[in-house]
């Protein structure tokens, strides 16, 4: 009955437009109030332990180098470089879309800035190319959930530091995920583009391309520092957090000269905001995750995942099913914090690789960002577009079944995320 009752109280709180990650907190003192024989305490213990991890220091570092760079305009340069890469394609600022996410997800580390910084850039762009409005948005949306999987991506710390894995090997997995929902969401475009007749852009000269690019490269060595330092031994992905702050800095400052000393404590108070409700999105999870265990939750879970699916194929379709209705209607973080703890373990009885199984659950988590009633990067686009968002979410459903598509191949062959991982023998752990 008290399990009920705490399940009401979470989705009633849920919708009167509780902020999730005081939902969470609320619900974990309110469970651990009505077991009597635990002191309230516990409630900030448990949330204290959940912070209590180094590697956790490279959330807020690498929110602050996006923030640096989204201040510094860097996204108005790649988008250029996008459109003079693929502007001349049937749809061509739609392709350039998919193209900047993915130069921006290798940057940001976070879907939701590549929503806010490409989609006001773009939305307003298509537009006024006759795009539709549900087009430009969903096209905006769909390919901001590449922030999650290319790396360097803030779940994917997350992730490493709970599930003890490496963050390097978290990094290069989800290289090869990433550029195939690019392909996949560029293919589709191409199909719309046509049966819509939506513009192309004049073909640009190689040296106009190569000059946009001579532009980029700066920016776009972001994440080749990154995922090099890992690779290469020299930095943990705390140190590689600093030097992307670092190498923002020097960009944005003294290169572009785009950001002054007097926008500083903007970036930081924005940084500092966004990080702590990241932070404490996982630290009231923590405490909620120690409730769940006292109600024996995750041993029912368990016990279903492993006697209820008798083949693999069954568990790996129950997993997917699972968490793209956990990112539905949860943010990533918490959604990562409750539940991969509890089905992790049976990944590993059934001999899934703990790398193969955390990059299908950020697919699946990333999908959530597009789907309401959650749809975070859904109702940001749709935000700037103007747009009710219904309408949003009915053009967005082909592009998510073309990220299903790509999820469906990552979870079935194995060697899709793992080929990198695999080559590349990195022996630092999550920190």
């Amino acid at each position: 009955m008290t399990g009920i009752f705490l399940v009401l109280l979470f989705f009633g709180l849920m919708l009167i437009g509780v902020p999730i990650a005081f939902v969470i907190g609320i619900v974990s003192y309110v469970g651990f109030f009505i077991l009597d024989s635990i002191p309230l305490q516990s409630v900030v213990q448990q949330m204290f332990s959940g912070l209590e991890s180094f590697i956790l220091l490279a959330v807020p570092l690498f929110i602050f180098a996006a923030n640096i760079m989204n201040q510094g305009k860097i996204s108005e340069r790649l988008v250029q470089f996008a459109v003079a890469l693929v502007g001349h394609i049937r749809g061509g600022l739609a392709h350039a879309n998919v193209v900047v996410s993915m130069f921006f997800g290798g940057i940001s580390g976070a879907s939701t800035a590549d929503t806010a910084g490409v989609g006001k850039i773009l939305i307003p762009s298509m537009t006024n190319e006759n795009y539709r409005k549900e087009t430009a948005v969903a096209v905006t949306a769909a390919s901001s959930t590449m922030g999650m999987i290319i790396p360097p991506s803030i779940p994917m710390v997350i992730y490493g530091s709970l599930a003890g894995v490496s963050v390097g090997k978290m990094f290069l997995g989800g290289v090869i995920p990433g550029i195939a929902i690019a392909l996949c969401l560029m293919a589709l475009i191409g199909v719309i583009s046509h049966r819509n007749n939506y513009p192309k852009h004049q073909r640009l000269k190689l040296k106009e391309i190569i000059s946009q690019g001579i532009k980029s490269i700066p920016p776009l060595l972001t994440p080749i520092i990154i995922l090099g330092g890992i690779v290469g031994g020299i930095v943990t992905p705390t140190e590689a957090a600093i030097l992307a702050c670092l190498y923002a800095f020097v960009l944005s400052f003294f290169v572009y000269r785009s950001i002054k000393i007097k926008d500083l404590p903007g970036i930081v108070y924005d940084t500092l905001k966004l990080s702590s409700l990241t932070l404490f999105a996982l630290a009231t999870a923590t405490s909620l995750g120690r409730l769940i265990s006292y109600y024996n939750v995750p041993r029912l879970i368990e016990n279903f995942f492993a006697n209820a699916l008798p083949y693999d194929w069954m568990f790996m379709a129950a997993v997917i099913i699972l968490f793209l209705i956990v990112g539905m209607f949860m943010d990533t973080i918490p959604s990562i914090v409750l539940f991969v703890p509890i089905v992790l373990p049976t990944a590993t009885q059934v001999g899934m690789d703990p790398i193969h199984f955390g990059i299908v659950v950020m697919m699946c988590l990333a999908v959530g960002l597009v789907t309401p009633p959650y749809g975070l990067c859904l109702l940001l686009a749709s935000k700037i577009a103007e747009l009710p968002i219904g309408r949003s979410f009915y053009a967005t459903i082909p592009y998510i079944a073309a990220i299903l598509l790509v999820i469906g191949i990552v979870a079935f062959v194995p060697e899709v995320a793992m080929w990198l991982p695999e080559t590349f023998d990195i022996n630092s752990g999550p920190q």
